[in-house]
């Protein structure tokens, strides 16, 4: 028998393993994840009662976005998404850029998510120190990763049934709460508040609930490791976003109709506040639900954040040592052990809260490119012109002027932190390819040394 190959660690392709349902669970975990959990008290606080209308208006515009995304990673079934997508469309420039912000988000996010694992649901637990359980759970989610993408989305479809269980479970409470005469169903058409119109109300809860639904686009970057990427990406991305949009409408009409709308805006757990009315479960099984969602949410994320890196490196936008696989398990060990740690930093530093504002800045500025980049490879000859799904053709310039109106909605401080971000992105751009052509200059074209 010839030796085995010896592990060198080397660049290579991703193992293809994922099937429909597999990717079904993963786009569904990552959108139904933490963000629900916290964000229906902040929709009621900018909408009012009907925290179902901004939640639907947030999936139509996100759809949108998500027929852009679902033609581009069934033409081109890269690890690196968006950033490949723009760097084909508008070079390598545009392309670093939007990788470094999907990057810089997904990282963000990730940091995030730990700090909230180690906060106010762990601590209806246990009490533990908020950096140490951070930074171990981080680790473990990196080990996980790096064991496979199929451990890791097996992992999901449970977790994923775990906490859409909770979300069922609120939706029942809240109707229980109503049948028992203790809810109030009128709340469910009150939109606007004190010192806004329904129309603005409605807008400025859509911001709100878009982040709610934007985990569909960290899905792009394991369309390398789908078996059958044209097939079943546009199936389970769309069913997934369905799925969501039906869950979370449902969650929003019952948290309302069972909890006064300023109980649930002055919640940091406003579903937990629907448990609490209900009083028929014991607050800390919804507080372990609630982790297991966080802890999903973490780990998607975290998978997006270094199939990214993995992709960009690969295209020469990020140093080439993070294209480095486990031979046996083919994961891209340099890219998850380089962004779990960036990670790891943030949430070790306590300054989450300072960039979290940006996150959907970020994805706007991420989607706009994405929805124009349609537009420009359908006129590029070298792009193929069939076995892929096509969105219809107002669908991407409808998706862009989206991303434009909910950019309007966003706040000044939030525009101030998320463009110093952007700056520091561009700097970074120009700095690596300058790099990068400096290498591609052939050695007899450098200028000769002075010196003998």
């Amino acid at each position: 028998m010839p030796p085995k190959p010896a592990d060198t660690g080397e660049q290579g392709p991703l193992r293809k393993v994922l099937t429909t349902r597999l990717l079904y669970f993963f786009i569904l975990g990552d959108v139904l994840g933490a963000g629900v959990y916290v964000l229906v008290g902040e929709i009621a606080a900018k909408s009012g009662g009907a925290v179902w209308v901004p939640l639907t208006v947030a999936l139509l515009l996100a759809l949108l976005t998500a027929a852009s995304y679902a033609e581009l990673a069934t033409k081109y079934p890269r690890a690196g998404g968006a950033s490949y997508y723009a760097t084909r469309a508008y070079g390598p420039a545009v392309g670093f850029f939007t990788g470094y912000c999907m990057l810089a988000a997904g990282i963000v996010s990730v940091a995030a998510l730990a700090r909230g694992f180690a906060g106010d649901y762990l601590t209806a637990l246990v009490s533990l120190p908020v950096v140490i359980v951070a930074v171990v759970f981080l680790v473990l989610l990196a080990l996980l990763n790096a064991r496979g993408i199929r451990e890791s989305t097996r992992f999901n479809t449970v977790a994923t049934l775990i906490e859409t269980g909770g979300l069922l479970l609120v939706v029942g409470l809240g109707a229980w709460i109503v049948m028992r005469g203790d809810g109030d169903v009128g709340r469910l058409t009150q939109l606007g508040t004190d010192s806004s119109s329904p129309a603005a109300a409605v807008m400025a809860g859509a911001v709100l609930a878009y982040y709610s639904f934007v985990g569909f686009e960290t899905s792009v970057n394991v369309a390398e490791e789908t078996l059958d990427p044209t097939r079943s990406y546009p199936r389970a991305l769309f069913a997934a976003l369905a799925t969501a949009g039906i869950v979370y409408a449902a969650v929003g009409a019952a948290a309302s109709a069972a909890v006064p709308t300023s109980t649930l805006a002055a919640s940091d757990g406003p579903l937990l506040e629907v448990v609490r009315t209900a009083g028929a479960v014991p607050p800390k099984l919804f507080a372990l639900i609630a982790l297991v969602a966080v802890a999903n949410g973490a780990l998607l994320t975290g998978i997006m954040s270094s199939r990214l890196a993995y992709g960009m490196a690969r295209e020469g936008l990020l140093p080439a040592f993070l294209t480095r696989v486990l031979p046996t398990r083919r994961t891209p060990w340099a890219a998850i052990a380089a962004t779990s740690t960036a990670a790891a930093l943030l949430a070790a530093t306590g300054e989450i809260d300072v960039l979290a504002g940006t996150l959907v800045l970020l994805l706007l500025a991420v989607f706009l490119t994405v929805n124009t980049a349609v537009l420009v490879l359908r006129r590029d000859p070298r792009s193929p012109t069939t076995g892929h799904f096509r969105a219809p053709a107002a669908v991407p310039v409808l998706g862009a002027l989206s991303c434009l109106a909910l950019a309007t909605r966003i706040e000044a401080s939030v525009w101030a932190r998320g463009l110093a971000l952007m700056g520091v992105g561009v700097v970074l751009g120009v700095l690596t390819l300058w790099l990068r052509r400096r290498r591609a200059v052939p050695a007899d074209t450098k200028p000769a040394s002075d010196n003998p």
